[in-house]
């Protein structure tokens, strides 16, 4: 888990993402604030679509502590939370691709229009990583005409 900071009418915003351990992404979330409420709704909404973990490597963010911390509190949660910088590398090489396109641009109008156009990015990233479901079968461009039809 990680996030990355977004330009949006000259104010920073935060786009909060989880990788598993091969390097898929899991989900990821454009939020307004860096603080303990968006994190714990982020994490809700990456456990939610997919499976509980049973390790999860972060920076030292505090936001992120919290949130794997107050999860742990329900009956369910038995995370195991590790913060070790090198374990979290395969996050930051995941988004190194997102940035290289963010950061030439001059920033978004709208959290809307930043909303959309991440998703995109990432779409298209997951695409290339061969994560969608007719990976084996289209070719990339294939695969976005078949979504975007």
């Amino acid at each position: 888990m990680d996030e990355a900071y977004v330009r949006i009418r000259r104010q920073w915003k935060y786009l909060y993402w989880a990788v598993d351990k091969a390097g898929s992404t899991v989900d990821f979330l454009l939020t307004a604030k860096r603080d303990r409420k968006a994190a714990v709704r982020f994490s809700r909404k990456a456990i939610g679509q997919n499976c509980v973990p049973a390790k999860i490597a972060i920076d030292k963010s505090g936001a992120n502590t919290a949130a794997i911390a107050s999860y742990n509190l329900e009956p369910d949660g038995e995370i195991e939370l590790r913060q070790v910088k090198y374990f979290n590398n395969v996050v930051e090489q995941d988004h190194r691709a997102i940035k290289r396109q963010v950061r030439p641009m001059m920033g978004f109008k709208s959290f809307w229009s930043a909303g959309v156009t991440l998703a995109g990015i990432e779409l298209m990233h997951m695409i290339r990583k061969g994560q969608s479901k007719a990976a084996g079968r289209l070719c990339p461009a294939r695969q976005f005409y078949s979504l975007a039809s």
